[in-house]
């Protein structure tokens, strides 16, 4: 269908170049037909848990799932930039270092004079994000919002909301700003979900990835009017928001659609806790034997490569996670084709341990200059589960502002949490942009705290 489409696309500009007048010297703008002789689309977005980001050395988001399909759809070899806000992208499209912005632009009358609106249509506003608890009954009306304590960063959009929102109901809502630079809507988020904070506000697309990885939060009463958002291309690229827009109204790519919503914004994300399973007649798992025989090649104890396994997959050979992690030691899929490994033999737990002490393996050669065992391990734990880029990125920020980077606790992992605050993740030290620190960081710990009480079980049998 889309091989039929590009055809006639290029017939329809043939017929417009044979008549009419001879062709200027200029260069014509790029518009699809060039773009498909080049063979790449370039696409411009922004860093988020949302739209882009990197998890496990494999690019993720809803955005770039769906551009990547338009890309594949049309045989295009997709390169991505990345801006740091909404008017640098819109800036870089029209400058032409991008051929689309892959990011919910709002619409509004002025930029339609100098961009088209294309792809599909997203329809968002700000929610109340607001706890659940047994017993307790939640908002269902912004009126019962007067007297509550709501608490939002400063000098945002969501204080602007609130503030509209107070006076038309007559006053009486007790808003608090945040003014600490470092904390970030998910944290709030976060901090509504542990109880610190009754109350926050969110753009309902970044509350329910969040209500993901937090199933008590309840994210479902809008305070704003829904804005339309839509991609953007040039105005000089009608024919490629032509193609974008059959793309996005086909039935292949309304799957596509639906995948990657369920993805992001309905799959659990929320790990492992930090559970201590029992164990029994000496034995924590029935892959024992298999974790004394790889964990040689680490010089790992046998018991730490156990808790790994365990927390990837609660030593379930068949679990696949929301990222496509796979098997018992949660290996990618882009991981598994760069060792040579078929996905379908993951499910054999030997194949699979083999392959995550390999990948481990090759992380801890990634930190030569880290001399202490302990924190060699440490530093190849936040890899395996971020992708050793973003542990780079934390190191540099961590030397940056005076702190070990050959340190984990109260160092490199403290820069690490930062990485989901655009100051932060958008420093030019960054190569590999925006990450959920605070995942990373709760997996280091569990999986020692998990490695400490397995040797003090087996110690005492």
């Amino acid at each position: 269908m889309y091989r039929n489409y590009i055809y006639i696309l290029f017939v329809a500009l043939l017929l417009c170049r044979c008549s009419g007048k001879p062709a200027d010297k200029e260069e014509p703008p790029v518009d699809l037909p060039q773009i498909i002789a080049a063979g790449e689309i370039t696409v411009v977005t922004l860093y988020s848990s949302t739209s882009y980001f990197e998890y496990r050395m494999q690019p993720m988001g809803y955005e770039y799932d769906l551009v990547k399909n338009f890309a594949d759809a049309h045989q295009l070899k997709l390169h991505v930039k990345v801006a740091e806000n909404v008017t640098r992208l819109v800036e870089m499209l029209q400058a032409g270092e991008a051929d689309v912005v892959a990011y919910p632009i709002p619409v509004n009358n002025a930029l339609k004079q100098e961009a088209i609106y294309c792809g599909r249509e997203i329809l968002s506003c700000q929610v109340l994000v607001q706890p659940v608890k047994p017993g307790e009954k939640r908002l269902t009306n912004v009126a019962e919002l007067i007297g509550k304590d709501v608490y939002v960063k400063a000098n945002t959009f969501y204080h602007d909301r609130l503030e509209n929102l107070n006076r038309e109901l007559g006053g009486g809502m007790h808003i608090h700003d945040i003014e600490k630079d470092t904390v970030t809507v998910e944290d709030l988020i976060e901090m509504v979900s542990r109880g610190d904070i009754p109350y926050t506000v969110s753009d309902d697309h970044i509350a329910k990835l969040n209500k993901t990885y937090f199933w008590n939060i309840d994210v479902d009463l809008k305070i704003s009017f829904q804005q339309r958002s839509m991609w953007v291309v040039r105005k000089s690229c009608p024919l490629l928001a032509e193609a974008i827009n059959a793309w996005s109204s086909d039935n292949v790519t309304e799957h596509t659609h639906k995948a990657a919503v369920k993805r992001y914004f309905e799959l659990s994300k929320k790990m492992l806790e930090l559970s201590m399973p029992a164990i029994k007649d000496g034995h924590i798992s029935p892959y024992d034997s298999l974790f004394k025989k790889y964990a040689k090649s680490l010089g790992w104890d046998w018991e730490l490569l156990a808790s790994v396994a365990y927390q990837e997959s609660h030593f379930s050979n068949t679990e696949i996670s929301w990222a496509g992690a796979q098997g018992l030691m949660g290996i990618m899929p882009a991981t598994s084709r760069t060792l040579g490994v078929a996905l379908g033999d993951l499910t054999d737990p030997e194949i699979s341990i083999r392959t995550g002490v390999e990948v481990m393996r090759r992380f801890r050669q990634g930190f030569v200059d880290i001399t202490d065992p302990a924190e060699e391990i440490k530093f190849t734990l936040a890899s395996y589960n971020a992708g050793i880029g973003h542990i780079y990125d934390a190191q540099r920020l961590a030397e940056k502002y005076g702190k070990n980077p050959h340190v984990w606790d109260d160092n490199v992992a403290e820069y690490l949490l930062l990485k989901n605050d655009p100051d932060y993740y958008n420093d030019p030290l960054c190569k590999y942009g925006y990450l959920r620190g605070k995942e990373t960081y709760n997996y280091v710990r569990e999986v020692l705290g998990r490695y400490d009480y397995y040797k003090q079980k087996l110690s005492s049998i």
